[in-house]
């Protein structure tokens, strides 16, 4: 019972996280490396309080995250996507299991495009000439608050006893 208020302690500093790091992706077009470095320290303890053993379940945290980290340098040297969030992702795929973190990326992606075209369309309404940058912190953390949604809170009716 402890472990479980550890977890849910560190999922709601987790998604707090997420917040912080979409509003300053959204005023600055950058996410902090502190914030990037308090997310991924706080990954063991996640793995602890939530009774992951060693092997192979935080090898696998950790091999999912050094894919995502080769596959998402890549983008990054194609100009496609910037270093925090390089950084960002990497570090959520050391708290989110493998399979959910493939939701994480769809729900991502979506959240992406309909992102792409709401700032598109305000960057073309005011006429704007130079390049549009495209918060995508901002479509991480929607991505991340889905799936601490759908798969780490607790049922409205488990919580109440039924």
């Amino acid at each position: 019972m402890p472990g479980d208020y550890i977890q849910y302690g560190l999922l709601i500093a987790l998604a707090i996280a997420l917040l912080i790091a979409a509003f300053t992706d959204l005023r600055r077009r950058q996410i902090d490396n502190w914030l990037n470095a308090a997310i991924a320290l706080g990954a063991p303890v996640f793995w602890w309080s939530s009774g992951l053993a060693l092997w192979p379940d935080v090898a696998m945290q950790v091999g999912v995250a050094l894919l995502a980290f080769a596959i998402l340098c890549g983008l990054f040297a194609l100009r496609v996507m910037g270093g925090g969030d390089v950084k960002l992702l990497t570090v959520l795929a050391l708290w989110i299991q493998p399979l959910f973190f493939l939701q994480l990326l769809v729900v991502m992606a979506l959240a992406g495009g309909a992102l792409c075209i709401v700032l598109g369309g305000w960057h073309m309404i005011r006429r704007q000439k130079d390049k549009l940058a495209i918060p995508y912190g901002v479509a991480i953390a929607i991505g991340g608050w889905w799936v601490l949604g759908t798969h780490h809170l607790p049922t409205a009716g488990a919580s109440i006893g039924l």
